[in-house]
This record gives structure tokens, C-alpha cells and sequence, in this order.
């Protein structure tokens, strides 16, 4: 009877922790075939393909479909400002929350185009040294953590792809999470601490070194 008594109890305590463990939401897809009507007004500045011209401009295709619609949502929130981008916002306020969704499944669904970095070799080798390796004595992680060997991100987390970036964005990005400017999202404090310690050369070797990084 004891042993019963024991499996019983055990099997009780399981059933309750089970009941009381919320299971993870999985994330469902967007249409990318709808987001694709829906990018006209964003085309101007991210290309009709979401492959920017400007180096300035972030390039959109083959980003995290789950970061975009993050991003999407912050402008469109005032979590996130970008004075280009304040133009946008009555057009996001008009748009539903799947259609977000839709505008992010179309934009992730795209192939990105492959940068080119400045053919500078001690530029190239401080960039790949802290994007593989970091800079642990200065409190510097290794990029590769979070955005991928390869600079593909981890879309379930929602870490942003980095490769091929445009060179411009890649660097006012980290420039302005040195700063504090940039503060969105629940792991702006983790970027906001990597950054503090990037000198500008640094920051402007990370960012040319992701920008011809591929897979």
C-alpha cells in the first residue's frame, strides 16, 4: 500500500505542475502572398523587393519574420521613433494585426542581397575577431551568440539577421544603442550593454564585416 500510496502522490504533484505550466505560444506564419499587396507605400525606401538602395535604409529582405513584425508594431506603437519612418505611421495605424504579420511573412519570404566590405584587412580581421570571438575582458560577447555563425539570426527568438546588411544602417544601429537612443524591445539592454564598450572603429569594423558576412 505504500508504494501505491507513493505513486499516487507522485503522479498528483506531476498533473498539478503540468496544469501549472503556461506552454510557450508557437508563433504561426503570416501570408506572405497578401503582404505582398501591402508594401507599396514601404517600397520606397526598402525597394519593392525589401532590398534598400540607400545605405542608410535597412534592408528588409530575408529578415526574422518574427523581428519585423516586432519592429513593425513598436513604430507604429512610439516605442520605436525614426523621424523617415513617422511618415509611415498613419499608414501602420490603418493596418490590422495580421495584416503586420502579412507585411512580415512578404519580407522574410524575399532573398536579401549579398554585401560588399571594404577590402580594408585589419578592418576585415577586427570585424570577424569580435563578431566570432567577442572581447570577454571588456565585456564584449561574441555576435555569433545571438545573430548566428553565419549572421543569420534566430528567427524563433526573434534575433535579427545581420548579414548583408547595409553598411550605414549596420552602424548608426549600433551607434545608437551606445548611445541609449535606441531602447525597444526586450533585449535593447543586452545590445545597450555590448555597444557601450565599441569604440567607433570598432562599431564601424563589426559593421563593415557584417555587411559582407553570408552564408
Amino acid at each position: 500500500m505504500k508504494k501505491i500510496f507513493i505513486l499516487f502522490t507522485t503522479i498528483s504533484i506531476a498533473t498539478f505542475a503540468a496544469d501549472e505550466i503556461a506552454m510557450p505560444e508557437v508563433y504561426a506564419p503570416g501570408d506572405a502572398s497578401n503582404g505582398s499587396t501591402l508594401v507599396a507605400t514601404c517600397s520606397a525606401c526598402h525597394g519593392g523587393d525589401g532590398n534598400s538602395i540607400n545605405t542608410d535604409w535597412p534592408n528588409l529582405a530575408g529578415q526574422s519574420e518574427k523581428y519585423l513584425l516586432a519592429q513593425l508594431n513598436y513604430f507604429k506603437d512610439g516605442e520605436r521613433e525614426n523621424a523617415l519612418m513617422m511618415a509611415v505611421i498613419p499608414y501602420l495605424n490603418s493596418l490590422s494585426d495580421k495584416e503586420l504579420k502579412d507585411i512580415a511573412a512578404f519580407y522574410a519570404s524575399g532573398p536579401s542581397n549579398i554585401g560588399r566590405a571594404k577590402n580594408d584587412a585589419e578592418l576585415l580581421a577586427l570585424g570577424e575577431s569580435l563578431y566570432r570571438s567577442g572581447d570577454i575582458k571588456r565585456g564584449i560577447p561574441a555576435c555569433t551568440a545571438c545573430h548566428s555563425v553565419y549572421g543569420d539570426g534566430n528567427n524563433l527568438a526573434g534575433f535579427p539577421s545581420v548579414a548583408g546588411q547595409q553598411y550605414g544602417y549596420l552602424k548608426s544601429t549600433l551607434m545608437a544603442y551606445r548611445s541609449g537612443e535606441r531602447n525597444n524591445g526586450d533585449y535593447a539592454t543586452v545590445m545597450q550593454a555590448v555597444a557601450q564598450n565599441l569604440t567607433d572603429n570598432e562599431i564601424d569594423a563589426l559593421s563593415n564585416y557584417m555587411h559582407g558576412l553570408y552564408k
